[in-house]
């Protein structure tokens, strides 16, 4: 989906600090912060659905928000990423300053965005139990959200998703062909697929750090694209490399400065 500008919208216009203090045990403390009520920071939330106006609507894959400790909020309304400012006293967890980009969506995701953003703002009322968080606005409107662990560097299928050169990621060129995909084992090893052959290597994981020994691989030539996309990677897959996980995305760099993100493939997949 083509974006033309990823223009902030502010979603809350009403959303300002003085305001946002006229809540369950308001005062104007600002020692008062998410960490005080239930444990709601640090946590990716799944959107399971919304209910507006006694009407529960399921939410399309990739909607979430997670929340700083420091009452942050960023997050996925459906198809455009969000910001918030988020504080809590006592039970109420008190949501301002709601910004999303501006792109255009299906018509049904455009629609559970809507319903989503006006419930996703204001005083609401925060219920954790096992696995689950609930938000409850005072109109009686809800939010349903489940939490999703992180996926794990070992055991998870990666597939690339793009080619990553100091602080700027590029899109993998068009005609690449097949995925590229790797697969990180408890054995120290790593195969997979950097684009046209079919590779196994050893990789050793300490910390937040791989270390890359021999890797062997079929021998196939493939179109260019595809070449292009493999000797990058395995250019990367040579000695040491750090690596991050945010969430469900991996971010992979060697000592050059080149790396490669990856999104981990869906549970059960």
């Amino acid at each position: 989906m083509a974006v033309s500008v990823l223009a902030l919208l502010t979603l809350v216009a009403c959303g300002t600090e003085s305001g946002s203090r006229a809540g369950p045990g308001s005062g104007t403390d600002d020692s008062d912060s998410v960490r005080t009520g239930p444990t709601v920071t640090g946590i990716h939330w799944k959107a399971d659905s919304v209910t507006v106006g006694g009407k529960k609507t399921a939410a399309p894959d990739g909607v979430h928000v997670t929340i700083t400790p420091d009452g942050k909020a960023t997050g996925n309304f459906g198809c455009n990423h969000f910001s918030a400012t988020v504080r809590m006293k006592g039970d109420g967890l008190i949501v301002t300053r709601v910004a999303s980009t501006a792109m255009g969506c299906e018509k049904d995701v455009e629609k559970f965005e809507r319903a989503m953003a006006r419930a996703f703002s204001g005083t609401l009322t925060a219920a954790v139990a096992d696995r689950t968080l609930t938000l409850t606005t005072a109109k009686g409107d809800v939010l349903a959200f489940t939490s999703e662990p992180s996926a794990p560097l070992i055991g998870t299928t990666w597939t690339v998703t793009a080619l990553v050169s100091g602080s700027v990621a590029s899109s993998l060129p068009a005609g690449a062909g097949k995925k590229a995909q790797l697969t990180f084992g408890k054995d120290d090893s790593v195969q997979g697929s950097p684009g046209c052959n079919q590779i196994r290597g050893t990789a050793t994981v300490s910390g937040s750090s791989v270390t890359f020994g021999r890797i062997n691989g079929t021998k196939m030539m493939c179109p260019d694209p595809q070449m292009k996309v493999e000797r990058a990677l395995l250019a990367i897959l040579d000695g040491r490399a750090t690596y991050r996980i945010d969430h469900r995305t991996l971010t992979l760099t060697a000592a050059s400065g080149e790396g490669f993100s990856a999104t981990a493939a869906a549970p059960g997949k």
